[in-house]
């Protein structure tokens, strides 16, 4: 299993010249082996990976400033381009097959899309005193607030749009046996109920970026007035990076808590295996869906779950709200409704809990477990129980 951790670091006046220096020259590096395959794909002939990383040598030959930076951090950054390309083929092929997508061809990187290199397999070390050490930039002071648990594989560096800086380890540890599914619970996302649990239990969406909308808006106003390259529309560009990292920052707080507290009740989840990216093509709920961030609710149980031994489960959402849970009947209903009443055996249900005792019945992991749906009135959860968003980390 694969964990990541991220601490913040606090480079020198010193290091952030080595640290810029290797991001431009890892950036021009994407941009010169992206050409390359542009090239090669007009002319139809081949060009991959291992062609590119064996022409690494003359590279460093040619523009001693490579040599700056460590081989690693170079073939992580060809394989990032061929990672993209791989990844517009799979969506050509998907769209031929008559998926609603966009190819979305690799695009060159500027300077403010090209934030982060990677050392791979080596290159880095952990210094006793919480700092850590990486080749050809040296030791930086890094805030460790808790060790990293299992064998390293890679450290990622990342300067974000605000201009701070972070690392990024990711380990390897131990898969943990899934134990025996004793208790189980069927989730259903909304908008507004975020979450509503087959126990009754719901939780009110955030809806953090709509409080910060106006904010936003303001200071995205103040940066289309400011001239381009000045020093005021960098600090505008600043001021309006904060804003989105502070919604960013609650948003994770939330759900990093809100997933914590579902694994912690149950066994196995169930969700819907909700296909956002064809939902947000609705713009009368577009942004709702996209301040919600159902996706990263279910990563982040997913992840939680493997490493307590736990499931998540996702299963077809189709008809989940309009299907009676308690007879299969179908029972049309608005958005604006927001009851079930099925006329055929009389079940009465809030219509989110209808869905998510829906979504549980469709469980394959779940087993021959009784399947009756519980008669049970939703229970708002108040926000303590989960913590209150942007509280401090315990």
């Amino acid at each position: 299993m694969i964990r990541t951790y991220k601490y913040r670091f606090y480079p020198n006046k010193k290091q952030v010249e080595p640290l810029e220096h290797t991001l431009d020259l890892c950036r021009n590096l994407y941009n010169a082996a992206l050409q390359q395959r542009i090239y090669a794909h007009r002319l139809r002939r081949k060009n991959h990976y291992s062609k590119q990383q064996n022409e690494l040598p003359a590279l460093k030959k040619q523009f001693a400033e490579y040599r700056s930076v460590h081989s690693l951090v170079l073939q992580d950054t060809l394989h990032r381009v061929d990672k993209a390309f791989k990844a517009f083929f799979k969506r050509v092929k998907r769209k031929r097959e008559g998926e609603n997508i966009k190819a979305g061809f690799p695009r060159f990187k500027s300077r403010q899309r090209f934030n982060s290199f990677t050392y791979t397999q080596s290159g880095f070390k952990l210094l006793k005193n919480g700092h850590v050490w990486l080749s050809k930039i040296g030791e930086l002071r890094v805030f460790r607030h808790r060790e990293p648990i299992g064998e390293i594989k890679t450290v990622a560096v990342k300067r974000d749009k605000v201009g701070d800086w972070f690392i990024t380890i990711a380990t390897e540890t131990l898969d943990v046996q899934p134990r025996k599914i004793s208790t189980a619970l069927g989730v259903d996302l909304g908008l507004k109920n975020f979450v509503t649990l087959t126990s009754g239990e719901s939780i009110d969406a955030p809806k953090l970026f709509r409080k910060t909308e106006r904010k936003v808006r303001r200071a995205q106003r103040i940066l289309s007035r400011r001239v381009k390259g000045s020093r005021n529309r960098e600090k505008a560009r600043i001021r309006l990076a904060k804003l989105y990292r502070k919604v960013d920052r609650h948003r994770d707080d939330f759900i990093h808590k809100l997933s914590l507290w579902l694994v912690r009740k149950a066994d196995l989840l169930v969700f819907e295996d909700l296909k956002v990216a064809n939902m947000i093509r609705n713009h009368t709920v577009a942004k709702s869906i996209g301040d919600a961030s159902w996706s990263k609710l279910v990563q982040y149980s997913s992840y939680k779950a493997e490493s307590a031994g736990k499931r998540v489960e996702l299963v077809d959402p189709r008809g989940t709200t309009q299907i009676c849970s308690g007879c299969g009947t179908v029972v049309r209903k608005s958005l604006s409704e927001r009851v079930h009443r099925c006329s055929t055996c009389g079940l009465l249900l809030g219509r989110d809990l209808n869905a998510a005792v829906n979504i549980l019945n469709r469980s394959v992991l779940r087993g021959t477990q009784e399947r009756t749906p519980v008669e049970t009135t939703p229970t708002p959860v108040r926000a303590s129980v989960v913590k209150e968003t942007g509280s401090p980390r315990a």
